[in-house]
């Protein structure tokens, strides 16, 4: 079944371009998206920024973070900010305006040791604090309502934590025993605690890059921009999507089974020789200091071509943000539940280690200065195709 802009209720919509094609083929009980052509334009217009002004100016006050950590957007229409320097939450409205902030220092009810992310499950808050190895709850008033058991600090992915996929369903980084000591999992949760679910992502072996060894154990891993990664992201209903970055395909699985793939039909862009020059300058300079450390592979490979994805998201209203590596400018490609293309829009910058957050009509994202200072900006998601 071939669905072409306007053509009827299950098409992209009529504002899409004419050349924008989404195919379903359904074979052995798993569903084939393959979305082809020319995506409609959004944009994301910024609202207002929230950070400090100025040197000197407001010092001190709310809008100037110790370290923001994370960003949510509560079903109060308010932004909710983590600040993990200072262990505290700080609620802003989208005019920018400081509502309340709550939480400090300690181990007791609405407390901690840390705050690394941020999500909302009903119209309760989930606060994740690795290193007190604690989950701690909130009203949308800042009220202390109980703590759940986390796994301590180990690391984490750096991709933020907790996952909101639906309104009362959040996945949570874990830690489980296992025969090979530990393995790293999400586990469900929900308004009512944990859900039980436990979803373990697909193997990721290290292909993205290249690892060396020398002088008895010492070790450094060199990550290639343009050498392929395995993404996955946890999904409602216990579901996984999982990605390489190199294939413009989305897996959407349950446990042993796949029950959609999505994808995405893009030209190749191949690596020029100045890009991959810049890629592998570090570990050329490792190279010619310690010319004996033994390297696995013995040098980075270079792909044929870019990879596609550079990270993905699935947000909480179902849809699926991908962030396409171009080199024209990367892009946010955007998919609805079913894996129908209904958007492109330009990516904004956002601090490493920080997750943009989603809402139906709202982005969220924290980004860092040159002067490493913290800033908050809400973005309004412009459907109207107008370009700023």
């Amino acid at each position: 079944m071939a669905l072409t802009a306007g053509c009827g209720p299950d098409s992209t919509p009529s504002s899409a371009p004419a050349d924008l094609t989404t195919t379903f083929d359904t074979t052995g009980g798993v569903v084939r998206v393959t979305n082809t052509g020319t995506a409609p334009e959004w944009d994301l217009t910024r609202v207002v920024t929230i950070g400090p002004r100025g040197f000197g100016v407001g010092e001190g006050g709310p809008e100037e973070f110790g370290m923001a950590s994370s960003a949510s957007l509560g079903p109060d229409g308010a932004v909710y900010i983590s600040d993990g320097y200072n262990a505290e939450v700080r609620v802003f409205g989208l005019d920018g305006e400081h509502l309340r902030t709550f939480g400090r220092h300690g181990e007791g009810p609405g407390e901690f040791a840390s705050i690394e992310s941020l999500a909302w499950v009903g119209d309760r808050l989930l606060a994740l604090d690795l290193i007190g190895g604690r989950i701690n709850e909130f009203s949308p008033d800042g009220q202390p309502l109980g703590q759940r058991p986390a796994t301590p600090y180990w690391g984490g992915s750096g991709r933020g934590g907790l996952y909101p996929v639906g309104d009362d369903e959040v996945y949570a980084e874990a830690l489980i025993a296992d025969t090979a000591g530990s393995s790293f999992v999400y586990a469900g949760q929900n308004m009512a605690g944990e859900t039980g679910d436990t979803l373990h992502p697909p193997a990721a072996p290290w292909d993205h890059g290249v690892r060396c060894e020398w002088d008895d154990g010492w070790s450094r891993g060199f990550d290639i921009i343009y050498s392929p990664r395995l993404l996955a992201h946890p999904g409602t209903g216990a579901s996984m999507y999982s990605a390489r970055t190199d294939v413009y395909s989305i897996a959407v699985t349950r446990g042993a089974d796949t029950l959609r793939v999505i994808e995405r039909r893009l030209p190749f862009e191949p690596v020029t020789d100045e890009e991959w020059g810049l890629a592998t300058a570090d570990f050329e300079a490792f190279r010619d200091e310690l010319p004996r450390a033994v390297c696995t592979p013995r040098r980075p490979v270079r792909p044929v071509a870019k990879p596609f994805i550079d990270e993905f998201f699935v947000a909480p209203d179902g849809r699926i943000w991908v962030a396409v590596m171009r080199t024209a400018g990367n892009r946010w490609e955007v998919f609805d539940p079913e894996g129908r293309l209904l958007a492109s829009l330009p990516v904004r910058e956002w601090k490493t280690r920080s997750v943009p957050a989603f809402g139906p009509d709202h982005m969220v994202t924290i980004r860092q200065d040159s002067l490493e200072i913290d800033y908050v900006d809400v973005w309004r998601i412009d459907t109207s195709g107008a370009i700023n």
